[in-house]
């Protein structure tokens, strides 16, 4: 069983940067594909980005594009997510989540496994 804990989360002010990070334990991180999903208060989730197994692919919703970056670390068992400029509308709290599938995807129904969360709030 996969276990994944979020640390990272804060109070930021408009154009702050924060990096997220997401440990696993349980099993070895590189058996999956691993993505970032948020939920803003009163919004449904939204995912934000993913990462395949290998590493090689990315994608990110249109709302982070250019500002937000994916990344993993296998041989520490950890994912992160660089958060750049940030927004008031960035406000939410972030999940990270792991899937069987290989590729990159951000479907939350793809995900066999989720972190508890942590809090980002963009504010002055």
């Amino acid at each position: 069983q996969l276990q994944l804990v979020e640390s990272g989360g804060g109070l930021v002010q408009p154009g702050g940067s924060l990096r997220l990070s997401c440990a696993a334990s349980g099993l070895p991180l590189a058996y999956y594909g691993i993505a970032w999903f948020r939920q803003a208060p009163g919004k449904e989730s939204e995912g934000v980005s993913c990462i395949s197994r290998s590493g090689v692919s990315t994608n990110y919703a249109d709302s982070v594009k250019g500002r937000f970056t994916i990344s993993r670390d296998n041989a520490k068992n950890t994912m992160y997510l660089h958060m750049n400029n940030l927004k008031p509308e960035d406000t939410a709290v972030y999940y990270c989540a792991a899937t069987v599938q290989a590729m990159c995807v951000m479907g939350r129904y793809d995900m066999d496994y989720w972190g508890k969360g942590t809090l980002v709030t963009v504010s002055s």
